[in-house]
């Protein structure tokens, strides 16, 4: 009884053992944890819009298959049945040799079914369009394919900026918190000294109310670290009851001034959006091809293999069935169309060249942007340093004011403003990093650096 009894005991533990750490794994599981070069892997694959684009790129590579099928030949299938409910009629004459009287007479042509079944075949053998429609279905699958490149980048933009600004939120809940626990111990302190009559109760009534106002802060703080996390879960396309957290450094990185000035030389041809409207010029210079070609002839070869009978039965096996098969080529010009192509062909030249404006006045926009990136990044980290500086002199700015309150010399008032200030150059510094990593995501947009 004894041995059963330890073995049972120890099989419990054991079983017990499993649970605990296979539940604590669960536990640390439920939080997926996210570095930046996570969040824009997981984009790139889960976003809603990259999906979209990919729809766009395999839509046309269709249209590439269905461009080629005009060089194709065209073979055609018809099947047709009649039920003549009155036959049609042949008029003859009077006082001829089919009709001997003196009166028309009518003779009704045909059966009351009638069968037919065709196979036709028709081969274009020459026709401007159909090679030049080919191509630009070739350009269009290049130009959906940047496209998509397009939007991966503005995706990775846009996980960038709100990872930063989760970091940022991050940040600023433990400035406030500390904020909030500082406060808190002041008040604390300043009640002791109160009950003790010590304190004024001028300073007991300050320090509750510091406390009191540093709260709503701490809560604003923790709802936008929250709110920024569930943006950051929708550019993922990750369910909105997935708890995340990120992982990485609220630090700016200087970038080199070599590979600044090489990038932005680079800005405007490594850009997507400016690849894409060159294929939208070429695809627009063709399109003034195919309203040309309309000046061009089609010609074309056909036949055709017809079977057909009548009948006022329906005994199929005796049908007498009658075949017939013809060949033949087949040209075609427009002589005259109002002066449409003309205008078909200013249309399409137009537009041509509104594209090749839109290129110009974007690859001098994306100029501006290469330097009003360098600019923000500098100015940010112009501030990085000062208040980074500040932080330290309002900190010892604290310090002297709690030693002089401790020494009866300083007020209430000195604690509440110096703290209010070492907390405002926290926060300072924290907000020039985040818009010195902005402006440098910005920059790497620019520059189609991922």
């Amino acid at each position: 009884m004894k041995h059963a009894f330890v073995r049972k005991l120890l099989l419990l533990l054991l079983c017990l053992s499993w649970y605990y750490p296979l539940n604590a794994q669960n536990t640390k599981n439920d939080i997926l944890f996210l570095t930046l070069e996570d969040a824009v892997s997981k984009a790139l694959i889960n976003n809603w819009d990259i999906k979209l684009s990919q729809k766009d790129i395999q839509k046309a590579q269709e249209q590439i298959d269905e461009a080629y099928s005009n060089a194709f030949p065209r073979i055609d299938f018809t099947g047709k049945y009649v039920r003549n409910i009155q036959l049609p009629v042949l008029f003859l004459s009077p006082n001829t040799a089919f009709n001997p009287s003196s009166e028309t007479q009518t003779i009704e042509l045909g059966s009351k079914n009638s069968f037919d079944a065709a196979v036709s075949l028709t081969q274009v053998l020459y026709s401007q369009k159909v090679n030049t429609a080919i191509q630009i279905a070739g350009e269009y699958a290049e130009y959906s394919k940047v496209g998509n490149k397009a939007t991966e980048q503005q995706v990775i933009l846009s996980v960038k900026k709100i990872f930063y600004t989760i970091l940022l939120a991050r940040q600023l809940v433990t400035v406030t918190q500390q904020n909030y626990e500082a406060a808190k111990a002041n008040f604390e302190n300043v009640s002791a000294l109160y009950k003790q009559g010590v304190a004024s109760e001028y300073d007991f009534l300050r320090s509750e109310v510091q406390v009191a106002n540093t709260q709503p802060m701490l809560i604003q703080a923790k709802n936008n670290l929250e709110l920024a996390k569930s943006a950051l879960k929708n550019l993922l396309a990750l369910d909105i009851n997935q708890q995340i957290d990120v992982k990485g450094e609220f630090e700016y990185k200087k970038v080199e001034p070599v590979l600044f000035a090489e990038a932005s030389e680079n800005a405007v041809k490594n850009n997507p959006l400016v690849r894409q409207l060159s294929i939208q010029e070429s695809l627009l210079d063709k399109n003034v091809t195919i309203q040309k070609s309309d000046y061009f002839p089609t010609l074309a070869m056909f036949g055709q293999y017809d079977y057909q009978t009548q009948d006022n039965t329906y005994s199929f096996k005796n049908f007498n069935w009658a075949k017939s098969f013809m060949v033949g080529l087949q040209l075609s010009y427009t002589l005259f169309d109002g002066f449409s192509r003309g205008a078909r062909i200013q249309q399409a030249i137009i537009d041509k060249e509104k594209v090749d404006l839109g290129k110009r006045k974007l690859e001098e926009g994306l100029k501006v942007q290469v330097q009003q990136s360098k600019m923000k990044m500098e100015e940010a980290e112009k501030r990085i340093i000062a208040q980074g500086k500040s932080i330290q002199q309002a900190n010892k700015a604290l310090q002297i004011a709690n030693t002089r309150y401790k020494n009866g010399v300083g007020t209430q008032l000195e604690i509440i403003d110096t703290q209010a200030a070492y907390t405002f150059a926290r926060t300072n510094y924290s907000q020039a990093i985040y818009d010195y990593l902005v402006a440098k995501a910005d920059w790497e947009y620019v520059v189609s650096i991922n």
